[in-house]
């Protein structure tokens, strides 16, 4: 019998990454989990009697874990000291550090690629955004540290044997990154299989369900929201969150993190998901189509592999506030196009089962 090992970057905060774990943890139930840092309440709220390991920095005390943005050059000399050489099968997790997992002589290392490292890449001023870095730290990170990363990146992405895409898009980006072929596997729905085919429930305000973070473009939806007038519900927490609630009007309701319980009963009652950044799969946008909800999404990323206008919802071409206010009045004007079955008939084609099926035959 092989023995399987998983690698996780981070289990500091439980979103779509984070789920896909959840269903390879399921899938080999006997697997570790190796991870940079965790953080205790998460792990045993979501993976309940795995063993998870974190490297040499989960011994810093909490309070310096929680600024793990300071130890970004430890990152790749962290994950490469992984005690996973005598398994047989690594089962990366990766959007960034997690494929620099070494294998032994004849282990395999098939990596689940959420993303290549896009904040080392094209998205890194937003990530500079993000930490609030100051002058100094900018330049170290820009001049220094990130050339650096550059090259380990480039390097470890030689340590994978099989590369999994969770979309088109992210295919098309690690065989541009790394000249590596994969195999796409769409990320599973997982949560709220139960509740598919209830009723209908009322319609009472748009939704976002999102890290606040700068390269989410949720300040463009704010601008839009200030503008129109209209109800807006932003689920989620994250570094951005101070200054959006300083944009926010008062038709705008931050309502932080909530439980997957609370969640599914806005995803219920919402005119629609606002999608307003380029995803590279995009699962909180099925999760709404679960519900019969339709989707409002910006025209790029992996939500153009499965949105089709004016059957899921409607897309937007470009990230302002003019763009996103001319979506969500289409979005109004064809709300009688949107039937909740059909909605929900497109998210079943991400049930868990056929991720699980396609990961099974993989590792086979």
């Amino acid at each position: 019998m092989a023995r399987v090992v998983l690698v996780h970057d981070f289990l500091m905060q439980f979103g779509g990454a984070e789920r896909v774990l959840q269903a390879l943890a399921s899938l080999f139930p006997d697997a570790p989990i190796h991870t940079l840092l965790f953080d205790e309440e998460i792990v045993k709220k979501h993976f309940p009697g795995k063993v998870v390991r974190g490297s040499f920095l989960q011994s810093l005390p909490a309070g310096v874990r929680a600024h793990r943005r300071l130890f970004l050059p430890l990152y790749p000399y962290a994950v490469g000291r992984f005690n996973v050489r005598d398994f047989d099968i690594i089962i990366s997790s990766s959007s960034a550090f997690a494929k620099g997992a070494k294998k032994g002589a004849h282990a395999r290392h098939i990596c689940y690629c959420h993303a290549p490292a896009r904040f080392l890449w094209e998205e890194q001023e937003d990530y500079l955004t993000d930490n609030h870095y100051g002058i100094f730290m900018r330049s170290i990170v820009r001049y220094v540290l990130t050339p650096l990363l550059h090259r380990w990146d480039i390097a470890s992405s030689r340590r994978v044997d099989k590369w999994v895409a969770n979309s088109q898009a992210t295919r098309q980006r690690i065989q541009e990154r790394y000249g590596a072929s994969s195999t796409v596997i769409y990320p599973p729905l997982t949560t709220f299989n139960h509740r598919r085919g209830q009723g209908a429930h009322p319609r009472e305000y748009f939704l976002l369900v999102s890290r606040l973070a700068a390269y989410k473009k949720i300040d463009v939806v704010i601008e839009a929201f200030n503008a129109l007038g209209l109800p807006l519900v932003i689920i989620g927490t994250g570094p951005e969150q101070k200054r959006l609630e300083k944009m926010a009007r008062k038709n705008i309701a931050f309502c932080g993190f909530v439980s997957d319980e609370a969640l599914a009963k806005y995803y219920e009652n919402a005119f629609a998901l606002i999608v307003a950044c380029e995803e590279d799969f995009g699962i909180t946008a099925i999760e709404a189509l679960s519900f019969g909800t339709p989707v409002l999404a910006y025209r790029k990323g992996g939500v153009t592999e499965w949105m089709k206008e004016g059957v899921t919802g409607e897309f937007f071409d470009t990230q302002t506030s003019a763009g996103i206010r001319n979506g969500v009045r289409k979005i109004l004007h064809n709300s009688a196009r949107y039937d909740r079955a059909r909605l929900q008939e497109i998210a079943h084609r991400f049930d868990k089962e056929q991720f699980r099926e396609a990961i099974l035959r993989l590792v086979a």
